[in-house]
C-alpha cells in the first residue's frame, strides 16, 4: 500500500461517494411530484445548470479543500508537507479534465431518473402535487450529487498516483492555499489525530540489541532476578556447610611452613640461652 494512503481525509472524502444514491433518490422524488408543465429538455437543462455549474466552476478554478469535515476545516498553516503535496496534485490539469467529464455522466443518469419518475409517483402521493417545488428539490439534490461525485473522483485520481510521483511533488505554497482552494467552515489547528508514520519508521531502525532488550517482558525480568537470587543463596549455604570447624585449617600451606620455622627458631634461641647460663 502506498504510504500516503494513510491520510484519513482521503478516505473520508472518497467514502462520500456512498451518499450519491441517496441524493439521486431525491431527484427521482422531485420529478415525480405533480405534472410537468415544461418540455422535457427544458426541465433537464434548468436542473443541469443549477446542479452542475457551481461545482464545476469550483473544481475548475478553486478545488474543494479536502482537509475539512462538515463545518470545520484544518488551517492551512497546520498542514504537513505531504498534505500540501496533495493540494499540488489536486491542481493538476488531469483533475480539470475529470471535472468536465463527470457532469456528462451525471446528466445521463439524470435523464434515466426522469424516465422512471412516474414509477415513483405512487409512493410520493402524500407530497404536494407542485411540480415547480419538485424541480427545486431536483436541482438541490442534483447539486449534491455533483458534489459527492466530483470530490471522490478527484481524490481517487490523487490516490492513484505512484509513490515516486508523490514524493517528487513539491508542496503547495502555503501563502497561496487560501486563494487557490475552496475552504468551508470554521478553521481549526487540528480535527483528526495525526498518523505518526515517522515514529513507526524510527522504531524500525532501532538496533537489534536494543529491540531485544525492549522485547523482554517485566515478568521475564522478574523471573530472571528470582533465579539469580536463588543461585546466590545456594552458594552461601554450600560455603557454610563446607567450612571447617577449626579456623586454623583455613591457613594455606605457605602460612603453615612460616609458622613452623618461627617456632624452631624460638626453640634454638631458648637452648642457647640455657647453655650460656650454665
Amino acid at each position: 500500500m502506498r504510504s500516503f494512503w494513510s491520510d484519513p481525509y482521503l478516505w473520508i472524502h472518497l467514502a462520500g461517494l456512498s451518499a450519491f444514491p441517496l441524493f439521486l433518490e431525491g431527484c427521482l422524488i422531485g420529478f415525480a411530484m405533480g405534472e410537468p408543465f415544461l418540455p422535457v429538455w427544458l426541465e433537464l437543462l434548468l436542473v443541469a445548470i443549477v446542479g452542475i455549474t457551481p461545482i464545476l466552476w469550483m473544481q475548475w478554478q478553486r478545488p474543494f479543500y479536502i482537509f475539512s469535515i462538515v463545518a470545520v476545516s484544518v488551517k492551512p498553516e497546520a498542514l504537513t508537507e505531504d498534505q500540501r503535496r496533495f493540494l499540488t496534485l489536486f491542481k493538476l490539469p488531469r483533475n480539470r479534465v475529470l471535472a468536465a467529464l463527470v457532469p456528462v455522466a451525471l446528466v445521463v443518469v439524470l435523464r434515466k431518473a426522469y424516465e422512471i419518475a412516474p414509477i415513483a409517483s405512487a409512493s410520493v402521493s402524500f407530497l404536494p402535487a407542485w411540480h415547480g417545488l419538485g424541480l427545486l428539490l431536483v436541482a438541490i439534490a442534483f447539486l449534491a450529487c455533483n458534489l459527492f461525485v466530483q470530490v471522490p473522483v478527484s481524490v481517487a485520481s490523487v490516490m492513484l498516483s505512484s509513490e515516486s510521483a508523490f514524493t517528487a511533488t513539491r508542496p503547495y505554497p502555503l501563502e497561496q492555499v487560501r486563494r487557490s482552494f475552496t475552504i468551508f467552515g470554521l478553521q481549526l489547528k487540528q480535527i483528526l489525530p495525526p498518523v505518526l508514520l515517522e515514529t513507526q519508521t524510527a522504531l524500525a531502525t532501532v538496533p537489534q540489541s536494543t529491540a531485544a532488550e525492549a522485547a523482554i517482558q517485566p515478568s521475564q525480568k522478574t523471573d530472571s532476578a528470582t533465579v539469580d537470587g536463588a543461585n546466590s543463596f545456594d552458594d552461601d549455604v554450600w560455603a557454610e556447610r563446607t567450612a571447617p570447624a577449626d579456623p586454623s585449617a583455613l591457613n594455606t600451606p605457605a602460612e603453615t611452613d612460616a609458622t613452623g620455622e618461627a617456632e624452631a627458631h624460638r626453640t634454638e634461641s631458648e637452648a642457647s640461652n640455657e647453655a650460656d647460663l650454665t
